[in-house]
Protein backbone atom coordinates (compact mmCIF):
# COMPACT_ATOMS: atom_id res chain seq x y z
CA UNK A 1 0.00 0.00 0.00
CA UNK A 2 1.19 3.53 -0.87
CA UNK A 3 0.82 6.65 1.15
CA UNK A 4 1.43 9.90 0.60
CA UNK A 5 1.68 13.09 3.26
CA UNK A 6 0.72 16.23 1.57
CA UNK A 7 3.23 18.89 2.35
CA UNK A 8 2.22 22.99 2.35
CA UNK A 9 4.29 25.52 3.61
CA UNK A 10 3.41 25.91 7.39
CA UNK A 11 3.06 22.58 7.78
CA UNK A 12 4.17 21.05 10.73
CA UNK A 13 2.77 17.78 11.46
CA UNK A 14 4.18 16.23 8.22
CA UNK A 15 6.82 14.33 10.18
CA UNK A 16 4.62 12.82 12.66
CA UNK A 17 2.55 11.33 9.54
CA UNK A 18 5.14 9.96 7.58
CA UNK A 19 6.82 8.19 10.75
CA UNK A 20 3.06 6.99 12.20
CA UNK A 21 2.90 5.42 8.34
CA UNK A 22 6.46 3.94 8.64
CA UNK A 23 6.97 2.66 12.24
CA UNK A 24 3.49 1.51 12.67
CA UNK A 25 2.31 -0.50 9.15
CA UNK A 26 5.99 -0.28 7.52
CA UNK A 27 3.80 0.82 4.46
CA UNK A 28 5.83 3.00 1.65
CA UNK A 29 5.52 6.71 2.14
CA UNK A 30 6.28 9.32 0.90
CA UNK A 31 6.00 13.64 0.98
CA UNK A 32 4.24 15.35 -1.60
CA UNK A 33 4.77 18.70 -2.24
CA UNK A 34 1.68 20.82 -2.82
CA UNK A 35 2.80 22.17 -6.41
CA UNK A 36 2.37 18.70 -7.10
CA UNK A 37 -0.42 17.92 -9.28
CA UNK A 38 -0.90 14.01 -9.28
CA UNK A 39 -2.03 11.45 -7.13
CA UNK A 40 -2.54 8.43 -9.02
CA UNK A 41 -0.06 6.19 -7.78
CA UNK A 42 -1.41 6.32 -3.82
CA UNK A 43 -3.62 4.70 -2.17
CA UNK A 44 -4.22 6.67 0.38
CA UNK A 45 -3.56 10.48 1.08
CA UNK A 46 -2.76 11.97 4.71
CA UNK A 47 -3.13 15.80 5.17
CA UNK A 48 -1.25 16.91 8.00
CA UNK A 49 -1.97 19.32 10.95
CA UNK A 50 -0.21 22.50 11.43
CA UNK A 51 -0.58 26.21 10.00
CA UNK A 52 -1.08 25.97 6.12
CA UNK A 53 0.13 29.32 4.50
CA UNK A 54 0.23 30.43 8.48
CA UNK A 55 -3.41 30.36 8.26
CA UNK A 56 -4.28 33.90 6.57
CA UNK A 57 -7.45 34.49 5.78
CA UNK A 58 -9.06 31.15 7.44
CA UNK A 59 -7.31 28.09 8.22
CA UNK A 60 -6.78 26.24 5.37
CA UNK A 61 -8.25 28.91 3.08
CA UNK A 62 -5.20 29.42 0.68
CA UNK A 63 -4.53 25.54 0.50
CA UNK A 64 -7.44 24.95 -1.14
CA UNK A 65 -6.32 26.31 -4.63
CA UNK A 66 -3.15 24.11 -4.48
CA UNK A 67 -2.59 21.78 -7.83
CA UNK A 68 -2.32 19.05 -5.60
CA UNK A 69 -5.79 20.15 -3.92
CA UNK A 70 -7.08 19.48 -6.87
CA UNK A 71 -5.65 16.05 -7.48
CA UNK A 72 -6.99 15.27 -3.92
CA UNK A 73 -10.79 16.02 -5.27
CA UNK A 74 -10.24 13.95 -7.94
CA UNK A 75 -8.56 10.72 -5.71
CA UNK A 76 -11.83 11.57 -3.22
CA UNK A 77 -13.75 11.18 -6.46
CA UNK A 78 -12.05 7.70 -6.99
CA UNK A 79 -12.70 6.12 -3.96
CA UNK A 80 -9.23 6.43 -2.42
CA UNK A 81 -8.64 7.00 1.78
CA UNK A 82 -8.04 10.52 2.39
CA UNK A 83 -7.37 11.35 6.15
CA UNK A 84 -7.31 15.28 7.05
CA UNK A 85 -5.98 15.82 10.60
CA UNK A 86 -6.42 19.15 12.12
CA UNK A 87 -5.36 21.85 10.13
CA UNK A 88 -5.97 19.05 7.30
CA UNK A 89 -9.53 18.68 8.51
CA UNK A 90 -9.82 22.60 8.41
CA UNK A 91 -8.18 22.41 4.80
CA UNK A 92 -10.49 19.70 4.05
CA UNK A 93 -14.01 21.36 4.70
CA UNK A 94 -12.85 25.10 2.78
CA UNK A 95 -12.01 22.14 0.01
CA UNK A 96 -15.32 21.13 0.29
CA UNK A 97 -14.50 17.72 0.37
CA UNK A 98 -16.49 17.40 4.25
CA UNK A 99 -19.30 19.81 5.37
CA UNK A 100 -19.36 22.11 7.74
CA UNK A 101 -16.60 24.75 8.73
CA UNK A 102 -14.02 25.03 11.96
CA UNK A 103 -14.23 28.32 13.94
CA UNK A 104 -12.46 29.81 16.92
CA UNK A 105 -12.56 27.44 20.42
CA UNK A 106 -15.39 28.35 22.59
CA UNK A 107 -13.13 29.92 24.98
CA UNK A 108 -10.85 31.65 22.55
CA UNK A 109 -7.97 29.82 23.50
CA UNK A 110 -5.23 27.54 22.21
CA UNK A 111 -5.84 23.76 23.73
CA UNK A 112 -2.95 21.02 24.00
CA UNK A 113 -3.35 18.50 25.86
CA UNK A 114 -5.08 14.20 25.37
CA UNK A 115 -8.22 14.02 25.01
CA UNK A 116 -11.09 11.31 25.25
CA UNK A 117 -13.44 10.40 22.15
CA UNK A 118 -16.20 8.23 21.50
CA UNK A 119 -15.86 5.78 18.36
CA UNK A 120 -19.26 6.39 16.77
CA UNK A 121 -18.77 4.99 13.79
CA UNK A 122 -16.59 1.80 13.76
CA UNK A 123 -17.36 0.81 9.64
CA UNK A 124 -15.29 2.74 8.18
CA UNK A 125 -11.72 2.15 6.31
CA UNK A 126 -10.35 4.34 9.43
CA UNK A 127 -11.75 2.66 12.16
CA UNK A 128 -12.64 -1.16 11.65
CA UNK A 129 -10.04 -2.06 14.55
CA UNK A 130 -11.72 -0.17 17.44
CA UNK A 131 -15.00 -1.09 18.81
CA UNK A 132 -18.05 0.37 18.51
CA UNK A 133 -18.73 3.05 21.06
CA UNK A 134 -15.29 2.65 22.62
CA UNK A 135 -13.09 5.76 24.51
CA UNK A 136 -9.79 6.51 23.01
CA UNK A 137 -7.17 8.85 24.31
CA UNK A 138 -5.95 10.63 21.50
CA UNK A 139 -4.28 14.00 22.29
CA UNK A 140 -5.39 17.53 20.64
CA UNK A 141 -3.64 20.57 19.77
CA UNK A 142 -5.55 23.89 18.19
CA UNK A 143 -7.27 26.82 18.83
CA UNK A 144 -9.66 26.56 15.67
CA UNK A 145 -11.63 22.99 16.52
CA UNK A 146 -14.96 24.17 17.12
CA UNK A 147 -17.09 22.24 14.38
CA UNK A 148 -19.59 23.95 13.24
CA UNK A 149 -22.69 23.33 10.29
CA UNK A 150 -26.55 24.17 9.47
CA UNK A 151 -28.94 22.27 11.46
CA UNK A 152 -30.30 20.19 8.13
CA UNK A 153 -26.51 19.03 7.51
CA UNK A 154 -26.01 18.04 11.23
CA UNK A 155 -29.20 16.36 11.09
CA UNK A 156 -27.55 14.36 7.73
CA UNK A 157 -24.59 13.62 9.27
CA UNK A 158 -26.37 11.61 11.95
CA UNK A 159 -28.66 10.21 9.66
CA UNK A 160 -25.98 9.02 7.18
CA UNK A 161 -23.58 8.09 10.68
CA UNK A 162 -20.86 10.80 9.32
CA UNK A 163 -19.92 11.42 12.43
CA UNK A 164 -17.09 9.03 12.78
CA UNK A 165 -15.99 10.86 16.49
CA UNK A 166 -17.45 12.68 19.17
CA UNK A 167 -15.74 14.22 22.39
CA UNK A 168 -16.30 12.20 25.65
CA UNK A 169 -20.04 13.32 27.10
CA UNK A 170 -19.11 16.29 29.31
CA UNK A 171 -15.53 16.95 28.08
CA UNK A 172 -15.81 19.13 24.82
CA UNK A 173 -12.00 20.93 24.42
CA UNK A 174 -13.65 23.73 22.03
CA UNK A 175 -17.42 23.60 22.17
CA UNK A 176 -17.96 21.54 19.02
CA UNK A 177 -21.18 21.07 17.85
CA UNK A 178 -22.93 17.95 18.74
CA UNK A 179 -19.48 17.04 20.12
CA UNK A 180 -17.95 16.52 16.81
CA UNK A 181 -14.38 15.59 17.05
CA UNK A 182 -14.55 14.13 13.48
CA UNK A 183 -16.61 13.25 10.28
CA UNK A 184 -16.82 11.39 6.96
CA UNK A 185 -18.00 11.99 3.86
CA UNK A 186 -20.98 10.23 2.24
CA UNK A 187 -19.07 7.49 1.03
CA UNK A 188 -16.80 6.98 3.80
CA UNK A 189 -14.07 7.27 2.81
CA UNK A 190 -12.83 11.29 3.58
CA UNK A 191 -12.20 11.39 6.86
CA UNK A 192 -11.99 14.60 8.91
CA UNK A 193 -10.67 14.84 12.53
CA UNK A 194 -9.03 17.74 14.85
CA UNK A 195 -7.91 15.11 16.97
CA UNK A 196 -3.60 13.91 16.08
CA UNK A 197 -3.99 10.03 16.00
CA UNK A 198 -0.15 10.40 14.69
CA UNK A 199 0.36 11.70 18.36
CA UNK A 200 -0.56 8.22 19.62
CA UNK A 201 0.74 5.49 18.26
CA UNK A 202 3.05 4.01 21.29
CA UNK A 203 2.29 4.36 25.19
CA UNK A 204 5.94 6.07 25.26
CA UNK A 205 4.00 8.71 23.82
CA UNK A 206 1.20 8.82 26.11
CA UNK A 207 -1.39 6.45 24.42
CA UNK A 208 -1.54 3.70 21.42
CA UNK A 209 -4.65 4.41 20.13
CA UNK A 210 -4.29 6.23 16.98
CA UNK A 211 -2.41 3.12 15.61
CA UNK A 212 -5.83 1.28 14.87
CA UNK A 213 -6.31 3.75 12.29
CA UNK A 214 -3.66 2.72 10.43
CA UNK A 215 -3.56 -0.49 10.93
CA UNK A 216 -7.46 -0.03 10.29
CA UNK A 217 -6.66 1.68 6.86
CA UNK A 218 -4.37 -1.13 6.01
CA UNK A 219 -6.48 -3.81 6.41
CA UNK A 220 -9.49 -2.52 4.87
CA UNK A 221 -7.35 -1.72 1.78
CA UNK A 222 -5.93 -5.37 1.98
CA UNK A 223 -9.05 -6.82 1.98
CA UNK A 224 -10.39 -5.20 -0.85
CA UNK A 225 -7.06 -6.27 -2.79
CA UNK A 226 -7.73 -9.48 -1.65
CA UNK A 227 -4.36 -9.68 0.76
CA UNK A 228 -3.87 -10.56 4.27
CA UNK A 229 -5.14 -8.59 6.73
CA UNK A 230 -2.60 -7.11 9.30
CA UNK A 231 -2.36 -8.86 12.80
Amino acid sequence: MKFAVLVFPGSNCDIDCFKAVEDTIGQSVEYVWHTADDLSKYDCILVPGGFSYGDYLRCGAIAQFTNVMKALVKAADEGKYILGICNGFQVLTEARLLPGALLRNKEMKFRCHPAILRVENNNTPFTTDYEQGELINIPIAHGEGNYYCDEATLQELQANKQIIFRYEAGNNPNGSLDDIAGISNKAGNVVGMMPHPERAVHELLGSADGKRMFTSILSTWREKHGAAAIR
